[in-house]
């Protein structure tokens, strides 16, 4: 590992907490059977990584020797590697900043390691920029196929990827994929598709969520269905609710 990653990498470990680990540990389930299981926690939360990344986004670090950190087994060292490729997804993206190669070599990257972005906090860092930053201007077959993969977090992967296109005023794709997932059996597919179609709904076209819900309320999970109506007059969540209890 290059000095600079290394050095990412150790103050991260610096500031490592036992107590914290233990909490994270339950939070994300890691724990036999859970959704993380397998993965180790140090006890370091996203704000204080997100505080030690920082310096770093400008440093230029070859892209390999991050994809290198990127397979560590310590959770918090993935959620750096993530946040930090984000932000030169962010940057890269940027008109003033823009670098098309870097855009792309970062979502080649990204998807080529997918099996590391495997919690939902590690996908809600990245996907959105790294996935949908680079997609915004081209073709997004590439999402039907990560909705129909076997693997949970490529799943959500194409559904948090949407929000990069929901917070610029493009909401179609998302209303695709939500209606991909209905019968999805995992509920953290269930909370994004809810969480993305509440955002879509919300800066885009209220209307367009509504008639979404008007078609589908009565056979949507019911998690994805309380997301979605979550900033909805209370009457109306009321009757999206009742229809769903009704089916």
């Amino acid at each position: 590992m290059a000095s600079g990653v290394a050095e990412l990498i150790a103050s991260i470990d610096a500031v490592a907490d036992p107590e914290a680990a233990a909490i994270l540990t339950r939070f994300f389930q890691v724990k036999p059977g859970g959704y993380g299981e397998g993965d180790r926690m140090i006890g370091v939360k996203l704000s204080t990584i997100r505080a030690l990344i920082k310096p770093y986004v400008r440093a230029g670090w070859p892209l390999p020797e991050l994809e290198r950190a990127l397979a560590s087994p310590i959770h918090e060292h993935r959620l750096a590697i993530l946040a930090l490729l984000a932000e030169r997804a962010i940057r890269a993206a940027k008109p003033r900043t823009a670098d098309p190669d870097e855009s792309r070599a970062l979502y080649e990257l990204y998807l080529r390691n997918t099996r590391f972005v495997n919690n939902w906090d590690l996908v809600d860092c990245s996907a959105a920029p790294v996935v949908g930053g680079y997609l915004e201007h081209r073709p997004r077959d590439v999402l039907r196929t990560l909705v129909a993969s076997p693997d949970r977090w490529e799943r959500r992967i194409a559904l948090v990827a949407t929000h990069w296109f929901i917070r610029r005023g493009e909401s179609a794709d998302i209303y695709d994929l939500a209606a991909r997932v209905l019968t999805d059996r995992e509920d953290l597919i269930h909370k994004a598709a809810g969480w993305m179609l509440r955002e879509a709904g919300k800066r885009v076209d209220a209307d367009e969520l509504l008639g979404f819900l008007d078609a589908n309320a009565a056979r949507m999970p019911r998690t994805m269905l309380r997301y979605s109506i979550e900033h909805l007059p209370a009457d109306v969540r009321a009757r999206y609710l009742a229809a769903r209890r009704g089916c």
